[in-house]
């Protein structure tokens, strides 16, 4: 082992999942996926496998970012190319309900397919950079002699030109059931909506959860979903509970050095196959003074949570209401930037943060309570955060939208939407089932 960060250069190619397929026999191998596949890509693919160790996080955990904090302590700090955004460090996720602490609520201890959190400590990543078309191989000074070898010679072996399908079985064992019916959906949006009358909130994200038994690989999965639906936060972990399969659109929060950002999606259209029609549909998103109010509200909210870490005057709101459209949907999306003071790290800024505000509401800590009262279940890793945080300063995480848990021979997505003072009931259940649609019909014409 050699005490020097190492970086190989790979021939470019976008078939990462190619040579993520070759890492399937390690263990907790992890896939931070750009989503090339899709309407919008990000810029780096990051993959790796066989943590030094791991952090798993109870629901009743009250220090889960220290505690995160302290993992990567475990690895010496790295100064590295800013194009290199990986160069060992921790991978993994923080589930919706580690957020209770830092919003001074109670644990919610129901049980969730995964754990309440997972992270692991990687000291090697395959990153692709899409940008500037190039491929490298980095290992930390922690990564083992025999590591590399090994690693090496699985990279030597792929195919990089054949595209990665899924060469194990995945069967859905039926169609996927619904936690409410469009009526009852439609009394629990009535049931917020009285709540904002009555002065208690300005908006709370309700969601439902939608479930079906499988047996199989759910790479497989994974592998068609983000043929038809991956956004730029994608990502696929396997942990010895099951797996995690995200195609999100939405960043949490990006740390490069000291500078922060946060892109909150708030106001969705779904897409139309008639090219006019979806024109339209874009351009009556842009103009809604009922989703440009929804993403206002978020965009105050996250204003709050980043200044209570950001140095005093830095935070900025460089881009409101964009319009983004994906595969499915189009969304509207703002941007807050801050500087973050030399005294604070990443872990610090989740625990200001977390979870995000665009899948709790405003007040967050009320909106929090309603959701918790309303919704039939825990959420687990679905609104919560996947992503990285690495030895040479820079971290970026996603909000888990648009994400399928699959453990015990059941595999469940979950979707919602932000409830405002003029939202109607049954608009929002449609727009809850065109979020998910895209998702439950591949899954059940492809593997049904």
């Amino acid at each position: 082992m050699v005490d020097v960060l190492q970086i190989i250069s790979l021939p470019y190619s976008r078939n990462i999942g190619a040579a993520f397929t070759a890492l399937a026999d390690l263990p907790c191998p992890v896939w931070l996926d750009s989503g090339l596949a899709g309407a919008r890509g990000g810029r780096f693919d990051i993959i790796s496998a066989d943590p030094l160790s791991t952090l798993v996080l109870s629901p009743g955990n009250t220090t889960p970012f220290a505690d995160l904090d302290d993992l990567m302590c475990e690895l010496a700090p790295q100064e590295v190319d800013q194009q290199i955004p990986f160069c060992g460090g921790a991978i993994g996720y923080a589930g919706y309900e580690l957020g209770t602490a830092g919003n001074f609520l109670p644990p919610d201890l129901r049980p969730t397919p995964l754990p309440a959190g997972y992270f692991g400590l990687y000291s090697w990543a395959l990153i692709a950079d899409h940008q500037l078309c190039s491929t490298h191989l980095v290992f930390h000074p922690a990564c083992t002699d025999s590591q590399k070898r090994d690693l090496r010679q699985r990279f030597a072996c792929v195919a990089w030109e054949s595209p990665a399908t899924g060469s194990e079985r995945f069967q859905l064992l039926g169609t996927f059931r619904h936690e409410f019916t469009a009526e009852e959906y439609a009394q629990r949006i009535d049931r917020i909506l009285e709540y904002i009358k009555a002065g208690d909130i300005y908006q709370a994200n309700f969601t439902q959860r939608f479930l079906a038994a499988y047996e199989g690989n759910p790479l497989t999965a994974y592998l068609a979903l983000r043929e038809v639906a991956a956004g730029p936060f994608s990502a696929f972990l396997s942990l010895p509970e099951g797996a995690l399969l995200s195609l999100s659109p939405e960043r949490f929060i990006l740390q490069d050095g000291r500078f922060l950002q946060t892109e909150p999606i708030k106001g969705t259209m779904p897409r139309d196959a008639d090219t006019a029609r979806d024109a339209a549909s874009a351009r009556q998103l842009q103009e809604s003074r009922k989703d440009r109010a929804e993403n206002l509200m978020i965009v105050d909210l996250l204003r709050n949570d980043l200044g209570k870490v950001c140095q005093r005057g830095s935070v900025r709101v460089p881009n409101l209401f964009e319009l983004q459209s994906f595969a499915n949907v189009h969304h509207l999306v703002s941007t807050i930037t801050g500087q973050l003071p030399d005294s604070l790290e990443y872990a610090d800024v989740l625990q200001a943060c977390f979870p995000g505000g665009s899948i709790t509401g405003a007040p967050k800590r009320r909106a929090m309570e309603i959701i918790r009262q309303l919704e039939l279940s825990p959420r687990g890793a679905y609104c919560g955060s996947i992503g990285y945080l690495s030895s040479c300063g820079r971290a970026d995480t996603n909000i888990a939208i648009r994400t399928l848990t699959a453990s015990n021979g059941e595999i469940s997505c979950a979707a919602g939407g932000g409830i405002v003072a003029d939202s109607d009931p049954h608009a929002e259940h449609r727009e809850c089932l065109d979020k998910v649609r895209i998702l439950l019909a591949t899954l059940e014409s492809r593997f049904g």
